[in-house]
């Protein structure tokens, strides 16, 4: 995983609550072996429909989902998460997120960006006034701006989750942390116990 202190850039306002993760990324998507390619299923069924936001041209390119109250409810699919990361997002922002999905979101290197209610709307508000309005998240500082709308607010991280993601670590980097001790423990373990090949 990489690691994220600041992600800078334009916003997709998906203004649809309670957003499962089925609609983001529909089960016939969930066949492929592979861990690539789902950035074409991320939200498939509405993309049918040309007025559909990720359809329209004034949002190409951004890199900051905003949507609406309850994002990612449903199956606990990480495949949701790596359609949007897919699609070219390094952030989502909700007033709320359903648990799993945010807890795949910071195994993944997704940043989930929780605001208040009424700062969600002005935003979304303030991004389909202009496109092109400039949106930072700062992990280190715990704040999401757009100065140019004149909207700043703080996010809720835990400490481990933000060290996370400003060291870069997933669960095997976390691991890996503890690499001598591991080693140390196998050197001294009784032979007549299991062994890894």
């Amino acid at each position: 995983m990489k690691a994220v202190r600041i992600v800078t850039g334009t916003a997709v306002p998906l203004d649809r609550s309670d957003v499962d993760t089925d609609q983001i990324i529909p089960s016939d998507w969930l066949k492929q072996v592979s861990r690539t390619g789902f950035e074409k299923g991320l939200f498939s069924e509405w993309r049918d429909d040309r007025d559909f936001v990720l359809n329209q041209e004034q949002y190409a390119g951004a890199n900051i989902l905003i949507g609406g109250l309850n994002f990612g409810t449903g199956s606990s699919r990480e495949h949701a998460v790596w359609a949007i990361q897919q699609y070219g997002f390094d952030a989502v922002i909700s007033p709320r997120f359903a648990d799993i999905f945010r807890n795949n979101c910071t195994k993944n290197g997704l940043v989930p960006v929780t605001v208040p209610a009424d700062f969600n709307v002005a935003l979304m508000r303030a991004v389909e006034a202009d496109p092109t309005l400039e949106i930072t998240i700062d992990v280190e500082r715990l704040t999401v701006e757009a100065p140019a709308a004149g909207l700043e607010t703080s996010f809720p991280l835990d400490e481990s989750t933000q060290e996370r993601f400003l060291e870069g670590l997933d669960d095997i980097g976390l691991t890996l942390r503890h690499e001598s001790d591991i080693d140390d423990y196998e050197a001294s373990r009784r032979p007549w116990m299991p062994a890894a090949n």
